[in-house]
């Protein structure tokens, strides 16, 4: 225990130090060049590039198992196509904009603009499902914008962990970006630190945690969080193509991804059709799971341990739970945490499938007579991070969007608005706050500066502004006090 404790003081010392020696770096150096950012961006690229196979595989053993070609899939790519986006186009987000004065001060030489500077020291507390791109998609929009980097990565992903931190200091210097890792309570105290910004992503409960520690500094924070994300199934939608694109999105990662369709929503007159549609869409991608290397492993025993909960909770309420198991294989003789798919038809809001986000490959099934009916029950709880609408019906379409809000939308697809660089990502209230992606990440991490300038005419006096106040005042406010 001493051991430990004197870990976590020296881990924290150190990030101190280092968060000092960054501030101290990052004012010495304003302004940052582009030619600076782009060969930090180059040099994150290069590194991931570089390592693709060892994170690749340090994911895996995090994991269980979780293919190479998955990480490479959702964990480097979407990295580096993010930070080769940001390098393609900083130049021209990194342009002042030209603002209008208000009338009459522009025709009278005034001038306006928004010039966008760096924050400073940002740090990236990242979850466990994608723990390289979780660090490194936000990343593109950090070091775009000018910021230097501090990163936690999560205690769940020991290796992904302790690869990052031996790798970093080989292509950064411990002043533009620098890696800890520990336990939850190296996280605290990560937390609290006097950052410049903050972002997270992780649980909603862990985000609640994430800004009162914020607060006492006054750090601003992105959140990127989760929820229960709500997919409409219309009547009028194709079954098939719904089967195939649910059953990868919710089994992609195991589920495991903030983003996966949390629970569908479907006339009651096809609820059986569409379950048989989602069976063959998952049979079709998985006929196997145990030796399937395509098919990735619940993180742990104790997320294993609690997604089983939720199904031992669902059938003791009266829940009808439905394995897909296509290669009726022997999980119960499994040593690893393979989970199948379990569909959980007549679920009720006291059961857990329904309160909580899941978090892996259970799909809970409600029915509805009326789109109204799930509109209204997808607004009577928190907003989501991601809504789903399969459908041909564009009034219906219309109807969901517009009467709903949530994070983002896909249309007759999951989570592919995520992929999309160029759409702000991120949630609302419970489900996040903040965006990042492309411009909306640059900018997140940008301070949006106003800068006005005032010409050499005596402004203040022609309108009246400065004392003795006289007929000029009296004008001025004759005309802007007007209804």
């Amino acid at each position: 225990m001493a051991t430990a404790i004197k870990d976590i003081a020296g881990e924290t010392a150190r990030m101190h130090a280092v968060l000092a020696a960054q501030k101290a770096s990052f004012t010495a150096a304003m302004p940052e060049s582009l030619a600076v950012r782009t060969d930090r961006i180059d040099r994150a690229i290069a590194m991931l590039v570089d390592h693709a196979e060892d994170f690749a595989k340090a994911v895996s053993e995090d994991f269980g198992h979780r293919s190479r070609e998955q990480t490479l899939m959702t964990d480097i790519m979407p990295s580096v196509s993010a930070l080769k986006h940001a390098k393609k186009h900083m130049a021209n987000w990194s342009k002042g904009e030209k603002r209008k004065p208000t009338f009459p001060l522009g025709l009278l030489g005034a001038k306006a603009e928004v010039v966008y500077q760096p924050k400073g020291v940002v740090g990236i507390v990242a979850p466990w499902n994608f723990p390289v791109g979780m660090v490194f998609v936000p990343m593109a929009g950090v070091l775009a914008a000018g910021n230097r980097a501090m990163i936690k990565p999560s205690e769940f992903t020991e290796n992904v962990s302790a690869l990052m931190a031996r790798l970093v200091p080989n292509y950064f210097d411990e002043s533009e970006m620098a890696v800890f890792t520990g336990d939850s309570e190296v996280g605290v105290a990560f937390s609290k630190l006097a950052f410049d910004h903050m972002i997270f992503t992780g649980a909603t409960s862990v985000g609640r945690h994430i800004m009162r520690a914020a607060a006492d500094n006054l750090v601003p924070v992105t959140l990127e969080l989760g929820g229960k994300s709500p997919t409409f199934i219309g009547r009028s939608a194709n079954k098939d193509l719904v089967g195939q694109r649910v059953a990868l999105g919710k089994m992609m990662n195991a589920g495991q991804i903030c983003l996966a369709p949390d629970y569908l929503l479907v006339a009651e007159d096809q609820e059986g059709e569409v379950i048989d549609r989602v069976t063959k869409g998952a049979a079709a991608l998985y006929p196997t799971l145990l030796a399937n290397d395509d098919y990735t492993s619940v993180v742990n025993t104790r997320n294993y341990d609690r997604l089983q909960s939720y199904l031992a909770d669902a059938r003791e309420k009266g829940a009808e739970v439905i394995e897909i198991n296509p290669g009726a294989e022997d999980f119960a003789s499994s040593n690893g945490h393979k989970m199948p798919l379990h569909i959980v038809r007549n679920p009720t809001d006291d059961m857990k499938v329904m309160q909580e986000e899941i978090f892996g490959p259970i799909l809970p099934v409600k029915t509805y007579k009326h789109i109204d009916d799930a509109i209204d029950y997808v607004n009577a709880n928190d907003r989501p991070l991601g809504l789903y609408y399969f459908g041909q019906d564009k009034s219906e379409e219309d109807r969901v969007l517009t009467r709903t809000i949530s994070g983002g939308v896909t249309v007759n697809d999951v989570l592919f608005h995520n992929a999309m660089e160029d759409l702000p990502f991120g949630g609302v209230g419970p489900s996040g706050m903040g965006n990042y992606h492309g411009v909306d990440g640059f900018r997140t991490f940008s301070h949006a500066r106003a800068v006005y300038r005032q010409p050499k005419l005596d402004v203040a006096g022609l309108a009246g502004f400065k004392p003795p106040y006289g007929k000029a005042t009296a004008k001025t406010l004759a005309k802007e006090l007007k209804k």
